[in-house]
């Protein structure tokens, strides 16, 4: 049974202006078969939600079958299309916003730029608030911006959430990979100094201290204990040349080695000298 096409969308009634984060309108259709919208560019962001049937979205050449509780994002300027099932097409929701804030709010779900796709099958909280958005803009009333933008927020939240969901199960974007292991060069960077384990680290960012070493080796080919160590040994390179009233001693302790002994031999594995053959070096130069 075919299902009746259907269209409506509702704008913010009040005008635009320069906030950091704007709802411009809102909507929801149930589409023909094979409806199809593009190829074509946006000048502003638009988050789709399926709620049901099936349907093609192409980004960036790659083309994603989506499916109930799916959304698909598209960015500003990028060349998209999409197309609904032949024999079940679907029925979605939209939400279009803008701003300077636009981009950061959307990063901070962690959605990866380049898989600009969620997938919220158990989330009945996702298409609440996209109807939340609806009302608030069909209102007309003066606080349609606040609401719209509150509702908004809470949205971005749930994805959030959902994208987090899925990494924690081992559904993880190359782009939330990336991102771990630079919170994870991050803290050896800052805390190198400190009597720290990669044990700590991984307890500190709350991952599995295996998980987060094969993650932090594929990204940067060295171990995350091999990368702590020549950082130390880097940091200890620069005092001995510039810190010449510091002791050895004191210099394998400023940077996190608190026995001198293997701090020597660790900086000879790198440099093939000791600490006070290069700064004998150095001294000459």
């Amino acid at each position: 049974m075919t299902k009746p096409e259907s269209y409506y969308v509702i704008s913010n009634p009040l005008p635009a202006e320069a906030h950091s984060l704007t709802v411009l309108f809102a909507g929801e259709s149930q589409t023909k078969p094979e409806h199809r919208l593009g190829p074509k560019v946006y000048d502003y962001y638009l988050i789709h939600y399926v709620i049901s049937g099936k349907g093609v979205f192409s980004s960036q050449g790659e083309e994603y079958a989506l499916s109930a509780g799916d959304s698909f994002v598209i960015e500003p300027e990028q060349l998209i299309s999409y197309v609904s099932d032949e024999s079940d097409p679907w029925h979605y929701c939209w939400i279009a916003f803008t701003g300077e804030q636009a981009a950061a709010f959307l990063s901070s779900t962690g959605l990866n730029p380049l898989v600009p796709i969620i997938h919220t099958i158990r989330n009945r909280h996702i298409p609440v608030l996209f109807r939340h958005i609806q009302q608030a803009l069909r209102s007309k009333k003066s606080n349609a911006q606040l609401k719209s933008i509150g509702y908004l927020h809470l949205l971005l939240g749930e994805y959030c959430e959902s994208l987090s969901a899925s990494t924690a199960v081992g559904f993880i974007s190359e782009a939330e990979s990336d991102r771990i292991v630079q919170q994870a060069i991050h803290y050896l960077s800052t805390q190198y100094a400190e009597p720290i384990t990669i044990e700590l680290m991984a307890e500190s960012l709350g991952y599995n201290r295996a998980y987060l070493s094969r993650m932090f080796k594929r990204h940067t080919k060295v171990t995350p204990v091999t990368f702590l160590l020549q950082l130390r040994v880097d940091k200890a390179r620069l005092l001995l040349r510039e810190r010449l009233e510091l002791t050895i001693e004191q210099i394998a302790s400023s940077v996190g080695f608190y026995d001198p002994l293997y701090f020597s031999k660790q900086f000879r594995r790198w440099y093939g000298v000791s600490p006070s053959e290069y700064r004998n070096q150095m001294k000459s130069l």
